[in-house]
């Protein structure tokens, strides 16, 4: 019973993640029926609440585009189907010629795969549900535009909260980067291979996290252009739409420093003995920095730790005498100066705050090299 109640409540969870977009959907679906029917006089306006729940249903972020490319794949399939059906009747070779012919007219003007797959729909339902003497294409065309309007304004006047969006997956992103980089600090500690390997592992699988939150952040710029009432949430998105390329950075350069510590202990190369504490330093700085860009501060305290984390990367404190060994700790300050850059520093600002390798404070830190010069830049596969 244990079992069943806990995916129960996990159900019932994932469905309040989603109640918002299912009553956007339901009432965008019943508005764009009704301006149909009443407003413009269309006795059968059927595509007028499909466009409208396509485009609440698509990812946020691309509606605006996604309105147009449902007017435009559903005038090509009801143009072919309009044009064909009437004349070669319907049937199961005319519903295949007509979808091959919309589809191929649609890829002939240049459209993305979302106009052809919508103009391949459409002609199927002239082809079957709504024959042409049921309406003409026009008024089709027209329902489509009334769905994918009524659906903007359904996302603009009940608009999911933008930060809360931006929030959750910032979450999530910076969550693995904190636990990748105290299990790395573990595996180093431990001289344990089998650790850091299963570090490497799991950051491989990171990619799916980025993509979410830069779709998330995609999601809440839309909101708070269009909804009114999320107009005074744009400033609080800046700090996570600055945060996130470094972030995306400081991720992938991570992923370098788990291969090449991996390679240091099956190497038996010499590790610095500080090196465990100051990923772990890394890793309450990166913790820090979710709160506070939760809270809508700027992350000075963040970036204060993260200088403070940084203040021993200097040849005489981390010393290393194996290859590999040189590139984790070029990879650390790496990671500090993507860090620094997400708390809203520039990359010359964010190099210039780490001491230099020899240590000596008066010249610039090695780590301000461009970023494609950087060891971890060079990891952009999912190897």
């Amino acid at each position: 019973m244990g079992a069943v109640r806990d995916e129960i409540r996990r159900r019932l969870k994932r469905w309040r993640s989603t109640a918002l977009p299912v009553i956007q959907c339901a009432l965008a679906a019943g508005l764009a029926w009704l301006v149909a029917t009443k407003l413009i006089g269309h006795p059968h306006p059927f595509f007028a609440p499909i466009a409208a729940v396509v485009c609440l249903g698509v990812s946020l972020g691309q509606r605006l585009r996604r309105v147009g490319e449902l007017v435009v794949g559903v005038s090509v399939g009801v143009g072919v189907g309009d044009a064909l059906i009437g004349w070669i009747g319907s049937g199961p070779w005319q519903i295949a010629l007509v979808v091959a012919l919309a589809m191929s007219a649609a890829v002939l003007l240049d459209a993305g795969q979302v106009i052809a797959l919508q103009a391949g729909s459409s002609s199927v339902l002239v082809a079957t549900l709504l024959p042409p003497e049921t309406g003409g294409g026009l008024d089709r065309m027209v329902d489509a535009l009334i769905g994918g309007l009524v659906g903007l304004a359904v996302t603009a006047l009940i608009p999911a909260n933008p930060v809360t969006v931006a929030q959750r997956q910032a979450k999530t992103l910076l969550g693995e980067l904190a636990t990748a980089l105290r299990n790395i600090a573990t595996a180093v500690s431990e001289v344990d291979a089998v650790k850091a390997a299963s570090v490497l592992s799991h950051l491989r699988d990171t990619q799916t996290a980025v993509d979410e939150f830069k779709s998330a952040l995609k999601t809440g710029g839309e909101i708070a252009t269009i909804a009114p009432i999320r107009w005074r949430s744009k400033d609080d998105l800046k700090h996570y739409q600055q945060a996130a390329p470094p972030i995306d950075y400081a991720l992938r350069n991570t992923r370098v420093l788990a291969r090449r510590a991996l390679a240091a202990i099956r190497a038996n190369e010499g590790i610095p003995e500080n090196l465990p504490q100051t990923l772990r330093s890394y890793a309450d700085a990166v913790d820090m920095l979710r709160t506070e860009l939760a809270n809508g501060k700027e992350p000075e305290q963040t970036r204060t730790a993260i200088r403070d984390a940084a203040r021993h990367l200097t040849a005489r404190h981390l010393g290393g005498d194996g290859f590999s060994t040189k590139v984790v700790l070029a990879q650390i300050r790496s990671i500090a100066v993507d860090l620094l850059q997400a708390t809203g520093l520039s990359r010359s600002e964010a190099a210039e705050a780490l001491p230099s390798l020899s240590g000596d404070s008066a010249r610039p830190a090695a780590a301000s090299a461009p970023k494609d010069e950087q060891p971890g830049q060079a990891d952009t596969s999912r190897r």
